[in-house]
């Protein structure tokens, strides 16, 4: 069984999910890709002790505090290759962005091959099903922009400057 609660944000509202006492999905209303990968059928629950724990670090991140993904115990739904991107962009430290170009060449490094596309990693880091605590926001475009969001521009530029990363 999936638990599902909702934190009210400075970003809007989101949704959290979780599943054996693991936070499987952070998704902000209305964003691209909402509930992707979820199939089986959920229910609210308040009280699962995860979704708890992950409220108490949104309202700490919201705060300005720097709390740290492996902080909470995070079971994102995806491909292997995408859960490889998405560890990747745990170490992204707070505050700091990283390119889609830098993530492709330390996959490829990892995977002892001469290339990787960055539009693949784009794709992954696309597909997050754990925004913001899975720092995907921290992911800029090589020329400096700010590319791609599932939740919005907007939103991350709001996140990036909460960390005064830009």
């Amino acid at each position: 069984m999936i638990y599902t609660t909702y934190y009210n944000s400075p970003i809007g509202k989101l949704l959290l999910a979780s599943k054996e006492n693991k936070l499987i999905g952070l998704w902000i209303e209305g964003q691209k890709y909402y509930l992707s990968g979820i199939e089986e059928e959920f229910t609210k629950n308040d009280d699962e002790k995860i979704l708890i724990e992950t409220k108490k670090w949104l309202n700490r991140y919201f705060n300005g505090e720097k709390p740290c993904p492996n902080e909470l115990d995070l079971a994102p739904i995806g491909s292997k290759f995408r859960k490889n991107v998405w560890d990747i962009l745990c170490k992204i430290p707070y505050g700091k962005v990283i390119t889609y170009n830098d993530i492709a060449k330390e996959i490829a490094k990892k995977r002892k091959i001469n290339k990787m596309s960055a539009q693949a990693v784009g794709g992954a880091v696309g597909h997050n099903p754990i925004s913001i605590i899975i720092p995907c926001h921290r992911v800029i475009g090589t020329n400096g922009s700010l590319t791609g969001y599932a939740g919005g521009l907007d939103k991350k530029e709001y996140l990036l400057k909460l960390e005064n990363a830009i």
